[in-house]
């Protein structure tokens, strides 16, 4: 079958390359991709936001599936213009994506089925922000309601902090996003991600990972949309895997259904391992990045029989998803001065010497100058690899990043730090 995948990062780039493994493919295309998605599929000029210019294209091009990988589209509701038309889609639809499009929503959600998550308060302006701060204690979780590319949650460790916050989101420093603000109680606990897959009825655990969103080694400096990760999370026990479907994921999907707006495609649970269980964070309405790399490197069975399958409403009818007993582990080269303005144009080399020692390097924020590859965005390289276990596919992973030229640019030392130590103590 064709496909069309929408979308341009990392996370994009690794359901290309798995998708591209599937004998049911016919041709796949990418709107608006990157030259790392151009190795697996046809480029095509398309904006997303240009529904019916999305829409004409899948009709020229006998496309039987679409697959959206970003949040901005499913938010903005391309996925329901595509479902009227007849299309099979992967991925919510505008209602629905407001799990992840708004902060508010969920934790209202949460609040009406009593799953388990952060005491909080929504405000809309800065005075009801500022009389809300002193029924939490410090430190604070401060969080822009809309989306802000994994970049709009600040935690306050004091009060100074916390004013910050609220001035910097109330005075537009989050665009949009931040017109309306959530403030949460602060969970202790350490953090992991959990994914599920669902065509609104059947649903079904699909692994486990952690990353790492500070953007300097020892978790230190400010938060960036995920410096690395790794897959699985050992911490999450089968048992713990058990109560976050029971007490948190199906609870949303059933909660969505009975609201007469079901919920299809992944649904990705960030969660605090607190000492009471399991409490989630956030939800994604799309994989995450960079954990769809390890998911991905991870996954032994057929991706578009699965997405076929939850777009069509038929996910009881297939196989449940294998994957891998293997660690993955991917490292994010990105361009200096990200998580801030990252510097652009910075040669890239040595890509074909990294995987020649069996790593995978999905490319994000990258483009083409003339036979040059170019660093053009913020995250640019998610170098992933597998190993028996973390430490093996750690040492992997960092041997092709060392074989990689790329002087603008910079990451972590430290990524699968948790795991490593783990293993460790066991």
């Amino acid at each position: 079958m064709n496909v069309l995948l929408i979308g341009s990062g990392a996370r994009e780039h690794a359901l290309a390359w798995k998708l591209a493994q599937s004998p049911k493919l016919g041709k796949l295309f990418a709107a608006p991709g990157n030259p790392g998605i151009a190795r697996h599929a046809r480029i095509v000029d398309i904006d997303p936001a240009d529904h019916r210019g999305t829409v004409d294209f899948c009709l020229k091009n006998s496309v039987e599936l679409i697959v959206i990988g970003p949040e901005a589209p499913l938010v903005d509701g391309l996925a329901d213009n595509l479902r009227t038309m007849g299309f099979c889609v992967f991925g919510p639809n505008r209602i629905p994506a407001q799990l992840e499009g708004s902060k508010g929503f969920t934790k209202d959600l949460c609040a009406r089925h009593n799953i388990p998550t952060a005491r909080y308060v929504r405000v809309s302006d800065l005075a009801a922000a500022e009389a809300a701060l002193g029924d939490f204690g410090l430190p604070v979780v401060i969080k822009a309601d809309g989306l802000a590319a994994g970049k709009g949650v600040i935690i306050a460790e004091t009060a100074e902090e916390a004013q910050w916050a609220l001035d910097m989101m109330f005075e537009g420093g989050f665009g949009g996003a931040g017109a309306e603000v959530v403030i949460e109680q602060f969970l202790t606990g350490e953090e992991a991600s959990f994914f599920a897959i669902t065509d609104g009825t059947t649903v079904l655990p699909f692994g486990s990972a952690q990353d790492h969103k500070r953007v300097g080694d020892g978790d230190t400096g400010p938060n960036t949309g995920g410096m690395g990760a790794y897959s699985p999370a050992s911490i999450l026990t089968p048992e713990l895997e058990a109560r976050v479907m029971d007490e948190i994921i199906r609870p949303t999907i059933r909660a969505m259904a009975e609201d007469g707006t079901p919920y299809s495609g992944v649904l990705y649970a960030g969660l605090m391992l607190t000492a009471e269980g399991p409490g989630l964070i956030e939800y994604n309405a799309r994989f995450g990045d960079p954990e769809c790399q390890v998911l991905m490197m991870r996954l032994e069975s057929d991706l578009l029989e699965i997405m076929y399958a939850i777009a069509r409403g038929r996910l009881g009818e297939i196989a449940t998803p294998r994957f891998s007993n293997e660690t993955a582990l991917t490292i994010v080269m990105a361009a200096n001065g990200y998580p801030g303005t990252p510097e652009k144009g910075g040669r890239i080399a040595g890509i074909d010497s990294a995987e020649a020692t069996g790593a995978t390097v999905f490319q994000a924020g990258t483009s083409g100058l003339g036979d040059e590859l170019v660093a053009c965005g913020g995250r640019v390289l998610s170098v992933t690899a597998k190993g028996k276990d973390v430490r093996d596919a750690r040492q992997a992973a960092y041997a092709a990043v060392e074989a990689i030229d790329f002087p603008t640019g910079f990451f972590r030392h430290d990524i699968g730090w948790r795991e490593v130590e783990r293993l460790g103590a066991s």
